[in-house]
């Protein structure tokens, strides 16, 4: 089952070429699938990781014992590395996972690249399904507007107090030219709390003036 198809590593025939580069193909579109799975995509990336194991598999095929190949296809790896923006930690992993599968390929160890996938797979559903990792305590960004005259140091901390577990103030500035401040805070709510009472005694302390209460803008997972 691990034994390599390629009889000799220096020569690959026709039928063992095909053979790998079928299965790399297959691969890459399960991992595809799988890179899918509740998450963030996009279309290039997807089909970047259909093509990735064959990609992979025929430029190590193919600068087999040739020393000055190699380093062009290093250099080649650099520049796409260099001209590309950072992938989050997901795409990183499925790109890892594809690149290992065509490694395994480019020396016809079918059965090894299978168990990649299958590894690779098992832990990334499973793991998603969970929510492993995610945490318990939803922080949400909350801003509120206030007329310039008051005073708003202190002045929302009792209602911080009762209606949430955890509170930072983040950022102070001011707006529409300069006669209204908009306060930014990171806070977490307690375990049901109203929200909307929340907001609305906020209102009663800044005027009815706007009040905007939701989850944060997570930044992109980058390694």
């Amino acid at each position: 089952m691990f034994d390599s198809i390629i009889e000799s590593v220096y020569a690959t025939t026709g039928k063992e070429f095909l053979i790998c580069s079928g299965v790399s193909l297959l691969l890459g579109l399960l991992l595809a699938l799988v890179h899918m799975y509740k998450n963030d995509y996009s279309k290039n990336m997807v089909i970047m990781l259909v093509i990735l194991p064959f990609a992979v598999q025929t430029m190590l095929m193919l600068v087999k014992g040739s020393f000055g190949t190699s380093i062009a296809v290093m250099g080649a790896f650099s520049l796409v590395r260099f001209r590309s923006a950072q992938g989050n930690a997901r795409e990183l992993s499925s790109i890892l996972a594809g690149v290992t599968m065509g490694l395994a390929m480019s020396l016809g160890y079918i059965g090894i690249a299978a168990c990649v996938f299958v590894f690779v797979s098992v832990i990334v559903i499973v793991l998603t399904s969970i929510n492993f990792g995610v945490k318990k305590s939803c922080i949400r960004t909350l801003k509120i507007v206030i007329p310039e005259d008051l005073d708003y140091e202190g002045v929302f901390d009792d209602l911080f107090n009762q209606y949430t577990s955890k509170w930072e103030s983040v950022r102070v500035h001011t707006t529409n030219m300069g006669s209204l401040y908009e306060l930014t805070f990171d806070i977490v709510l307690k375990k049901d709390v109203s929200e909307k009472k929340f907001i609305d005694d906020i209102r009663c302390r800044n005027g009815n003036l706007n009040v905007t209460c939701g989850r944060p803008i997570s930044p992109r997972e980058e390694l």
